[in-house]
């Protein structure tokens, strides 16, 4: 059996009049995530360890913020697409880990909602999606509640 490993890493910082969108889960906050698309960190990190383990570069590289296809895209349809590429070389997804790094807001109420989304999309059982989070202990720009940063990692498997 092939099996393949990724990691990824996503950070966006916070501004006014956007709404908070994380593990394709809006969460109720008084800002949302700078970005192209919705700018959910978690599920842009997700793509990128699963873009990784099919050895096929980057988010940036797939959706540019170039792309006025991609401005304002919920980031489930840009996980649709990673999906279609895991499905076209042969391989499925056994189980995600990601850890949400953020001061604020907390998000224990909405990381089984995260994990539904994310299984839905990967045609995975919500129980092999695991969402942690952390917060960055009052450090650096985390600390100072000026965004989020995400890491994932993805096993895949031949099928």
């Amino acid at each position: 059996m092939e099996y393949r490993v990724g990691l990824g890493y996503d950070v966006h910082r916070f501004v006014k009049g956007r709404k908070l969108f994380l593990g394709g889960v809006q969460v109720p906050y008084p800002q949302g995530l700078e970005g192209h698309s919705d700018a959910d960190v978690v599920l842009h990190a997700v793509c990128d360890a699963i873009l990784g383990a099919l050895g096929k570069g980057d988010i940036g590289e797939h959706f540019p913020n170039t792309d006025q296809r991609y401005k304002d895209i919920s980031s489930l349809k840009l996980l649709e697409m990673v999906q279609g590429y895991v499905k076209t070389a042969g391989f499925a997804v056994q189980n995600i880990d990601a850890v949400v790094i953020a001061q604020e807001p907390a998000i224990k109420d909405y990381k089984m909602r995260m994990q539904e989304q994310i299984g839905r999309v990967l045609d995975l059982p919500a129980q092999r999606v695991n969402i942690k989070a952390t917060t960055n202990e009052g450090l650096g720009f985390i600390g100072r509640t000026e965004g989020i940063a995400a890491q994932a990692s993805v096993l895949l498997i031949k099928k």
